[in-house]
């Protein structure tokens, strides 16, 4: 198989929960140590930070990658999902692994596959060990999939382990609890391992300094600690919390001596997200006039900061091009959107995507008005004909939506 039939049969012949969803979620991690032990424990030969979350891991894993990279580190980056190709999930040094490697991985390895049921992020993730491994890098950032205490990252042991803060997402799987939610993500805590914890939320706080304290893990609440501000190229005033979280770790990794980062290759690092990393959807303009910026921000939580930076823009009208997955809880977040905007509903192009007529049709129950477009493109290409240079174009509610326009 050439690369494209590689990762095709990858999405087809194996669950993946980012098109199939809850059929695609797996309950323990007894698959992930089956793997591991056939690939000889790569997870064993790198150092490692383990990052979970409601909002922000994908940020903040980016942020901690470009700051190592500053220091003069080889570093791995794991993160989940990709926007355009599979490669995006796996990184050294902010480049996509070769497709080679991909090609091979899975030739090496089809019949243990076939054999065990691995599901897509179980090789995925058995993938991205592998290749960290024998790539020697110095140390790599590992975003959790969903959730934390099954997911099929949690097999490392690593230098710090981060929880950027806690909402309600995926609930399905991780709970319906605040407290709940937070019991899952604490998974990641392990024994004499210290945990940064982004945000400080009474509804979960004594959880994580429960779970610490079981573990006997040292815990650092960065909104609480870190009082200087930094800046980042990433913008949106929500990366506030992200940036915080990512100075109060860098801390703990100096603390340990293990590693060694400057003021200055943290300010450096923090300014250059975007050029070491080649992230993208996070507040991304697009073009202007008409304005158009995209994001994925897709929960409540997620949504609540973006909504507010979109209230900082000046412009004549707002048009929204938005799309979410039928999963969605969209009572938690129709609250939040704006009302008097012009909405362009949409479906992104995956399985999981939601019908663009019952969209429409729960948003024109709360007072919204907009048009049903079979493709986001569609939708977004009619947004720009009907805005006028000083309008401004928002695209998301899902990160398959973003991921059809960059």
């Amino acid at each position: 198989m050439n690369y494209q039939e590689t990762v095709n049969w990858m999405f087809k012949q194996l669950p993946m929960y980012q098109h199939q969803g809850k059929s695609a979620y797996k309950v323990d991690l007894s698959n992930t140590l089956l793997l591991a032990k056939h690939l000889n424990h790569p997870q064993r030969f790198f150092k490692s930070i383990h990052i979970a979350g409601t909002n922000g891991k994908g940020s903040t894993s980016h942020m901690l990658a470009s700051v190592l990279q500053e220091a003069g580190y080889k570093v791995g980056l794991y993160t989940s999902p990709h926007l355009k190709d599979f490669r995006e999930r796996i990184k050294i040094n902010g480049k996509e692994v070769s497709k080679q490697f991909v090609i091979g991985f899975i030739k090496r390895n089809l019949s243990f596959f076939k054999q065990n049921e691995l599901s897509f992020f179980e090789m995925t993730v058995g993938m991205a060990f592998d290749y960290f491994s024998k790539q020697k890098v110095d140390i790599a950032i590992i975003e959790v999939g969903l959730g934390g205490r099954l997911d099929s990252t949690n097999i490392i042991t690593p230098e710090v382990s981060v929880i950027t803060n806690i909402g309600f997402d995926h609930t399905q799987f991780l709970g319906t609890t605040y407290q709940a939610i937070a019991s899952e993500k604490a998974g990641i805590i392990k024994p004499n391992i210290p945990v940064v914890i982004g945000e400080t939320q009474k509804e979960t706080k004594d959880v994580f300094i429960n779970t610490a304290k079981k573990n006997a893990s040292e815990i650092y609440f960065a909104d609480q600690l870190v009082t200087q501000n930094f800046k980042s190229d990433l913008k949106g005033s929500y990366q506030k919390h992200n940036i915080k979280t990512v100075v109060q770790s860098i801390k703990v990794l100096n603390t340990q001596k293990r590693f060694k980062i400057s003021d200055n290759e943290l300010i450096q690092g923090l300014k250059n997200v975007t050029k070491n990393t080649t992230l993208k959807g996070r507040w991304q303009v697009l073009q202007e006039q008409p304005k158009i910026i995209c994001d994925t921000a897709h929960n409540k939580e997620g949504l609540t900061y973006v909504m507010r930076q979109l209230g900082e823009e000046k412009f004549d009208a707002l048009h929204m091009v938005f799309g979410v997955v039928n999963d969605k809880d969209l009572d938690s977040i129709l609250p939040i959107l704006p009302i008097d905007a012009r909405y362009y509903f949409c479906k992104p192009d995956i399985p999981r995507g939601m019908d663009v007529n019952k969209l429409r049709e729960k948003f024109e129950n709360n007072g919204f008005k907009g048009q049903c477009y079979m493709t986001v493109n569609e939708a977004l290409n009619s947004a720009k004909q009907n805005s006028k240079a000083e309008d401004l174009i928002y695209v998301g509610g899902s990160t398959f939506v973003v991921a059809e326009i960059i």
